[in-house]
């Protein structure tokens, strides 16, 4: 018996599984000490809103909804994925607010997200992470990294320091241009009226195997209110959160998902960048949420929205933000799984009210 097979064979097993060692040290930037890790990130948010056991280390204040998605069929012509198929979706997610301390005042400028998970009872989850804002104010990792510390609010003034604000803006320019994007639409005045946007590029594989590249929305069927600008700060401490409780006990909410196309031209991989208005949209069907829950009890509290899972018929884009979002969540979910997990400061006793 030839005994030099069973040893190549042995050195080409330790090869490959060397190679796919090697490919995780990669993606983790063990291999580049100059790269920013996920551990990074977590870190910041950490230095920036303290330490906050069982909570998220971004969008930490939240709650929790569930109810489901009839889809209209229209989506399924862009995409295979089951949630697009005509019918009804079970959907669990989470509204929240930016930001790593739980116990922060609402305020009207916060950023608000809208996680949610489409669960079909045949076919693949999909995850979505969204936020308020028409475009995403950072480009890049790096930049949305260092606006962390650059842009925090004083402690003594509750507003970021000019000098150090100037100076990010003056490094990363296309913030500056975001910002101004974002400060031309008016702000709503609560969660049920507001416009949620997935910002990130993906890309939509239908039966026959054609592309689209595309972004979603959730655009609400509640009447738009701006918000008073002769009174924007209210004097509870949850009151964006208490008008939501009140208005899902009032009757449930609906978003309709909107699907828009990209054109050849616009960039797929800078989510800070806004397509044009006149984009061919598709009207997917209609969210409809009808339940509400503490963080305390729901099962949402212990989802990580990774906007990268997702159903076959969806593909990510090459925007650096998504693998970034990914592997920070991953590591914010790690860390508050292993903590004590602390009361929210929204309780069960006020959203069965």
């Amino acid at each position: 018996m030839n005994k030099t097979f069973p040893i190549l064979r042995f050195l080409t097993v330790i090869g490959i599984v060397g190679v796919v060692a090697l490919l995780f040290v990669y993606a983790g930037g063990w291999l580049c000490p100059r790269a920013l890790k996920p551990v990074s990130f977590v870190n910041r948010f950490q230095q920036v809103s303290g330490l906050h056991p069982g909570f998220r280390r971004n969008h930490a204040k939240g709650v929790c909804v569930s109810g489901w998605f009839d889809s209209n069929g229209h989506g399924a012509s862009l995409s295979r994925a089951t949630v697009f198929q005509q019918g009804r979706v079970p959907v669990i997610g989470r509204f929240s607010l930016g930001g790593g301390n739980p116990n922060q005042a609402d305020a009207p400028s916060t950023v608000r997200g809208f996680g949610i998970s489409f669960m079909p009872l045949r076919g693949e989850e999909w995850r979505s992470a969204m936020i308020n804002l028409p475009v995403f104010p950072f480009p890049t990792p790096q930049s949305f990294y260092d606006q962390l510390e650059a842009l925090a609010p004083d402690p003594a003034t509750g507003k970021p320091d000019p000098e150090r604000a100037k100076a990010f803006f003056e490094k990363y320019p296309e913030s500056a241009a975001a910002i101004k994007v974002i400060k031309s639409e008016r702000m709503s005045s609560g969660f049920d009226n507001s416009t949620f946007n997935s910002l990130n590029a993906f890309q939509f594989i239908n039966a026959k195997g054609e592309t689209a590249w595309v972004r979603w929305s959730f655009v609400p069927v509640q009447l738009f209110e701006p918000v008073d600008v002769a009174h924007p700060e209210k004097a509870e401490t949850n009151y964006l959160f208490d008008a939501l409780i009140a208005s899902v006990h009032q009757h449930p909410l609906q978003w309709h998902l909107i699907i828009t196309i990209a054109q050849p031209g616009d960039s797929i991989t800078d989510a800070s960048l806004p397509w044009p208005s006149d984009r061919r949209q598709v009207d997917a069907g209609t969210l409809t949420i009808n339940q509400i829950e503490s963080d305390d009890t729901s099962p949402a509290r212990n989802i990580n929205f990774d906007p990268l899972v997702l159903p076959d018929g969806i593909a990510p884009s090459d925007d650096p933000l998504l693998s970034a979002r990914s592997a920070v969540y991953s590591r914010s979910f790690t860390r508050r799984e292993g903590e004590t997990k602390t009361p929210s400061p929204i309780s069960s006793a006020e959203t069965e009210k």
